[in-house]
């Protein structure tokens, strides 16, 4: 059964002739243990894919399914989609998005307290995350004193910190040098190994392609 499934998907901004077709029937399906790659130029659709999928902007035609249960039909959302989001899914998104007056170490750990686990085990396990991104010097740190590549490795633990059942990332890697790249990427792919989790990563960046199941191009809203 797959992870995360998407069948027939469009998206559509605007109406009459103002309409513009931003996902064109995308069919994608990933395993438990997949790695997916999505490649292809600035609006293609590869993030509008990623936000359709996470229920964040649904589709306007076409079902989405998270391990078995369909998560949307159409713009109809049969989940609580921030329920679902918060317990199944990790999300890289291109612009961090950290609480800025909580301190790095804290916006790891706000996942795995609102997910029931004890403020003191969240901070344990956020640090030994922040630790493995070698961040663990900045734990203390809030997010406005961070580099723009400190920022985009704590929102990367902070989005496997609750070892989700599907990893959505945006450009995890598009603030960091080649080394904290392809850690990063070693990262999601021990996950997605490790924890059985379908792993969906935009990027441009070609040196990050190594390890991954499959790899697709998007041209005009549609998968190749």
């Amino acid at each position: 059964m797959a992870a995360i499934e998407a069948r027939n998907l469009t998206k559509v901004f605007g109406a009459g002739e103002a309409a513009v077709q931003a996902l064109k029937g995308v069919s994608l399906a990933v395993e438990p243990g997949e790695l997916v790659a999505l490649m292809g130029p600035s609006g293609s659709g590869k993030t509008t894919l990623l936000r359709a999928i996470s229920l964040i902007d649904p589709p306007t035609s076409g079902c989405v399914s998270v391990a078995g249960q369909t998560a949307c039909d159409g713009d109809l959302v049969r989940l609580d989609a921030r329920r679902l989001r918060r317990e199944k899914m990790g999300i890289i998104f291109q612009a961090y998005n950290l609480i800025p007056f909580l301190t790095a170490q804290e916006n790891v750990a706000l996942v795995l307290t609102l997910n029931g686990v004890p403020r003191r085990e969240a901070m344990r396990r956020a640090r030994h995350l922040l630790e493995t991104m070698d961040l663990g010097h900045r734990a203390e740190t809030h997010p406005a004193t961070l580099s723009g590549g400190e920022q985009q490795r704590v929102a990367v633990a902070r989005a496997v910190a609750n070892t989700p059942a599907v990893i959505l990332a945006d450009e995890p890697t598009a603030a960091l040098d080649t080394e904290r790249g392809k850690a990063v990427m070693d990262l999601l792919r021990r996950l997605g190994r490790e924890q059985q989790a379908a792993v969906v990563v935009v990027t441009h960046d070609e040196r990050m392609l190594d390890g991954f199941d499959r790899i697709y191009r998007m041209t005009d809203g549609r998968l190749a």
